[in-house]
């Protein structure tokens, strides 16, 4: 698999289609979640992705401090549905906290995080912080590393 990580303005319009392709097919359709993807902090994060063949497989998107917390964040994590358990959400994963080391300077990062999801979330060094909250209709946590 290719990774590759992009400014939005970098990103072609095949490619931002393709990202939004698999966001609305993973909590959209998927996740039955009616919810308002485009949030405008696209604009403002860099997205990291893999792909193989031309096909968009894994997406994290990387938000710089002060636009979802005050330290940056990881969201919008999704591996296509026909690579899960292959151990590509870790992949995933540890490009996205090497690069957001790098682009934002610190080891701090926030995310908010599905509850199903919380032991994955913990093995890759990120902590619950605070209660339970619903978001979008599912419960979710804010975690910490």
């Amino acid at each position: 698999m290719k990774w590759i990580t992009k400014t939005f303005d970098q990103l072609s319009l095949h490619e931002l289609y393709s990202i939004l392709q698999l966001r609305a097919r993973v909590f959209i359709v998927e996740q039955e979640c009616p919810y308002q993807d485009l949030d405008d902090k696209d604009q403002q994060a860099w997205h990291l992705y893999g792909e193989e063949n031309g096909k968009m497989l894994a997406y994290a998107r990387l938000l710089p401090q002060n636009v979802n917390y005050p330290e940056p964040s990881i969201g919008r994590v999704i591996v296509d549905p026909s690579l899960r358990g292959r151990n590509i959400g870790k992949e995933l994963m540890n490009r996205s906290i090497a690069k957001c080391e790098e682009l934002f300077k610190t080891k701090k990062i926030t995310l908010s995080a599905q509850c199903y999801l919380i032991k994955f979330y913990n093995e890759l060094g990120f902590k619950e912080e605070g209660e339970e909250y619903e978001e979008d209709f599912i419960p979710h946590i804010k975690m910490k590393k």
